[in-house]
Formats: C-alpha cells, structure tokens, sequence
C-alpha cells in the first residue's frame, strides 16, 4: 500500500493548527537535536505554524557540539525555521557536581540529567512566548520507554507519536531530507559514542517489526517485552491519592 504523505502532512498540520488555536497560543518551540524525530516534528511544525523555534540544546557529548549542531542547523536553513543555541553543559555539571555532595548518582540517573534539563529550557521560553512545547518522541520509543520521563516524555503534543522509527525514516525521505539526518545513528546524544540500539540491545528495525506486522525473533520478543513491562510507569499519568 503505498502512502498518501500529502494527505498526512495536512492532517498533522491540521491537527496542530486546531491545538494552536484551542490553547491561544501565538508559536511552537522544539527540541532540534539534530536527529530523525526531530527534524520531521520541526518540519510539520513550521508547516503548521511559522512561528516555530527549534531549541538546539548541547549538553553532555562532543557529537552535541559538532555533527548534532551541525545537523540541526542544517533542519533550520532547509525548512525556515527559527533557531537559538542554549548550551546546557555546564548547568549539567553543576546539578551533577551538587548532588555528588550527598547522593551517590547512577549512571542512569546522571545520564538523565540533560533531557530533563532540555525539559526546563523548552518550557520556561514557551511560557515566556506564549508557546506550546511539541514533542519529538516515536510509537517506537513510547512503546519501549526509551525516553525520559518529566524529559523527553514531556509535551504539549507530539505531531509524531503514531509513526515508528521505520515510518519516520520513510516520511523524511519522501520529503527529500538529507542522508546526513535520515542514516544517522538514532542517539539521544547523552555520552560520547552513545546510540538507542546499542542501549537497548535491539534494532528499531525489529522493534518496527513487532509493533507493524507482529513479527520478530523469540530474543527480540523477550527484549521488547521486557522493556515494555518495566516502563509502563512512564505512560501512565501519576497517582494522585482521591482521584
């Protein structure tokens, strides 16, 4: 079956437009990473809103100073959209330097520091600009809870949330995005040589399997299963005692 992307990208833009006007909001502000996710959420924003401003946010690896700005520059220029650099290292190794003085941090929890802290930036301009905060996140990664809760996890929407990793590479390449962006190595850039696949110990090509034909190796669907279990607490709203 072959795709009908026109009809998708008004449908999203749609979408978005109606939220827009719902909350009165004036713009959109996004993390652009540089990456995949990013770069489609950024381009069906702008679509929909030309006061959008991606928030290019380095932070915690070399490849976030070099080929991520690089990358999510280049998103920019492509598409019109508005770019600000907040270099949120130092911050990050403030908060970690400070909480080394009576806690002993994880490496996960360390690691989670800087999209929380992205978190922060994204929200305090949009409430500053009168802006809605889109998310950037995949079907795949939700399913899997490769993503960071009160972090990445956190948004006013998501304009993406349905596609898999395999869909949002075929969306980008349809619309002509460059094989810099659509073959990098899905990374959320949280330490020097980091990648998603290599965390998880799974291809999103097997994850996309699953989720779209049902199909996927018993050691994949221990994997997928595993992950899914443990991380059903990020997609689900938080207790609240009487309601």
């Amino acid at each position: 079956m072959i795709r009908d992307y026109k009809a998708e990208i008004e449908k999203r833009v749609s979408f978005i437009c109606g939220l827009l006007k719902e909350s009165g909001a004036r713009g959109i502000v996004f993390g652009n990473s540089g990456g995949k996710d990013s770069a489609l959420a950024g381009i069906l924003c702008k679509t929909a809103c030309p006061d959008t401003v991606g928030l290019i946010m380095p932070c915690c690896s070399k490849s976030n100073y070099n080929e991520d700005i690089q990358d999510a520059m280049t998103i920019a220029e492509l598409y019109g959209i508005e770019s600000r650099i907040v270099d949120l290292g130092t911050t990050a190794g403030e908060i970690k330097l400070a909480l080394g003085a009576s806690s002993e941090l994880t490496e996960s929890a360390a690691a989670n520091i800087a999209p929380r802290l992205r978190m922060a930036a994204l929200y305090a301009v949009a409430a500053s600009e009168g802006r809605l905060v889109a998310g950037t996140s995949n079907r795949s990664e939700k399913h899997m809870g490769y993503f960071t809760k009160w972090g990445d996890g956190a948004f006013d929407f998501n304009p993406i949330a349905d596609l898999t990793a395999t869909e949002v590479f075929e969306f980008l390449r349809h619309l002509g995005v460059p094989d810099q962006i659509t073959e990098k190595a899905p990374s959320g850039g949280l330490f020097d040589g980091q990648t998603d696949e290599c965390d998880m110990g799974i291809t999103y090509a097997s994850i996309d399997n699953f989720l779209l034909n049902g199909q996927c190796t018993q050691e994949d669907m221990e994997i997928i299963t595993r992950y899914h279990r443990i991380s059903g607490h990020k997609r689900k709203p938080p207790k609240e005692y009487g309601y």
